[in-house]
């Protein structure tokens, strides 16, 4: 299965900078019914199947209701799907949909318009992964449909509720229009009016929502500002409420009074692509692979370059969460004279040489990288990449710097770190790892909390194998004004509206 996730790209580069900025006497400018947030990046699309759901949580909330949310543990509540249910077989996912809702075109939502939208994200290029395991999605009543599985897809309803079933008019999708005109039945209508597209846009309250009291502020001001010295003045000005911030103001942002939450958000460190060693032997002996998870200092770079924002551990499954185990991350411990000794018994001692792609947005790491490395005798030469092509060309080398969005759902972490074809694991291998496939094969055969243990096992073998070898878990920072709240969604680079609350 392949699944197109989350770009990090930009929000690594806010990571890895340390902001310079002057302290004045901060205050909100705004009203009291207003809220005025500063997220990173642009929105990428109004069309829910075409938009990134990392950065686009806030806007696209805005407009639309989703069949599934997510409360603030990230597990699957209702939305527009009252309520639903697994057949025994757990190939046929019943939904029971809410009544009595329009689209802010008079369109009404019902089973045909979940229809219509659920096939709509299937054929997106970015919402399609979603649904690779849907086979088809029927109309069973008024207000029921079926969505029917081609395999057990314990992640479904996660993928959904982070973003994956935003619900658009289905005249919208007809005419194809929602690229320019979003159409939802949001607790928000687009003022386009009064927005400037890039630099700030404008939400107003509708009237009578169905979920009105989960969305306390009259208008909503999304700020897309990419220059985290910039975003963190306009919050000393008063001309923000919220902003996506860097970690190195967290002391100016409390001497102001705001309030500071964080929580991992990506993990950092070496993918590897080539676990078999066809394209570079050398990383097909697991030897090599711990030698390099000994020779780095995980506590130090997170420290150095991640502004000690986040957790240093050899896991990609998000720290404080149940799968994630403390007693991992002892097992590579920094260690040169055991990654040494490593690399001679699997018959390297001088080492190798080996290519890998560097962009400017990951050159914070390229030095450590390149001493580290070199320290074992591994010899890297660098093919530089601009950063739109990194994404594209990265998993062509056996291994490359990443920071990559961890998901809080147990399976959705093994379908996306393990098991499924991404991007930047082209060749996931399972099947060459006897006690990685019979342990996946196991989880699949399990179902809800009972998958829990067997993905801590899981996530111990794939740790002695080296799957990759990750430096540190690093946070994602929200400020905000007092009175304003902000719950930060491991999945979500930027949480959706239903987060941001006063309190």
């Amino acid at each position: 299965m392949k699944r197109i996730w989350r770009a990090t790209v930009v929000a690594v580069a806010a990571t890895a900078m340390a902001a310079c900025t002057n302290t004045t006497t901060s205050g909100s400018g705004t009203a009291d019914e207003d809220i005025r947030i500063g997220t990173l990046l642009d929105v990428t699309s109004w069309d829910p199947a075409q938009a990134d759901i990392g950065f686009d949580g806030p806007y696209l909330s805005a407009l639309y209701d989703p069949l599934v949310s997510l409360d603030k543990d990230s597990n699957p509540i209702p939305g527009l799907a009252k309520e639903w249910k697994y057949s025994a077989d757990f190939l046929t996912l019943t939904m029971d949909l809410r009544t009595g809702v329009e689209f802010s075109d008079g369109q009404a939502f019902d089973a045909d318009a979940a229809v219509q939208n659920l096939e709509h994200l299937k054929a997106g290029v970015r919402s399609g992964s979603t649904y690779d395991n849907v086979t088809d999605i029927k109309k069973v009543d008024a207000d029921t449909i079926a969505l029917h599985l081609k395999k057990k897809d314990d992640a479904l309803l996660y993928y959904m509720g982070i973003g994956r079933s935003w619900m658009a008019s289905p005249a919208a999708i007809k005419a194809d229009t929602l690229t320019d005109k979003p159409v939802g039945s949001g607790p928000y209508t687009y003022e386009k009016s009064k927005s400037t597209p890039g630099s700030e846009y404008v939400f107003a309250k509708k009237s009578g929502h169905w979920d009105d009291k989960t969305f306390p502020f009259s208008t909503v001001h999304i700020q897309p500002i990419a220059d985290p010295t910039a975003s963190f003045n306009a919050m000393l000005s008063g001309q923000l409420d919220i902003a996506y911030a860097n970690a190195a103001d967290i002391p100016r942002a409390k001497d102001n009074g705001w309030n500071v939450s964080s929580d991992v958000a990506t993990w950092v460190g070496l993918q590897y692509t080539d676990r078999t060693g066809k394209q570079l032997k050398p990383l097909g002996d697991v030897r090599v692979r711990r030698a390099i998870s000994h020779a780095f200092d995980g506590a130090a770079m997170l420290k150095s370059v991640g502004q000690n924002a986040g957790v240093a551990t050899n896991q990609v499954f998000p720290a404080g969460r149940p799968v994630y185990d403390e007693s991992l991350n002892s097992r590579y411990a920094f260690d040169l004279d055991k990654a040494k000794q490593l690399m001679a018994e699997a018959g390297y001692p001088d080492g190798f040489k080996v290519t890998m792609p560097m962009s400017s947005i990951f050159q914070p790491w390229q030095p450590s990288v390149q001493q580290t490395l070199g320290k074992i005798g591994i010899k890297v030469t660098w093919k530089n990449l601009s950063p739109a092509d990194y994404q594209k060309n990265a998993a062509t080398f056996p291994m490359f710097v990443a920071v990559l969005a961890l998901d809080s759902n147990p399976a959705a972490s093994v379908d996306g770190r393990i098991t499924s074809q991404q991007w930047f694991n082209p060749n996931p291998s399972t099947d060459d790892f006897p006690k990685v496939k019979e342990l996946v094969g196991k989880i699949e055969a399990a179902t809800g909390d009972a998958q829990v243990p067997l993905i801590k096992q899981l996530n111990k073998e794939i740790t002695e194998q080296a799957w990759q070898d990750v430096w540190y878990q690093a946070n994602n920072t929200y400020f905000s004004v007092k009175g304003i709240t902000v719950t930060p969604i491991t999945g979500m680079m930027f949480p959706t509206l239903r987060f941001v609350q006063r309190g």
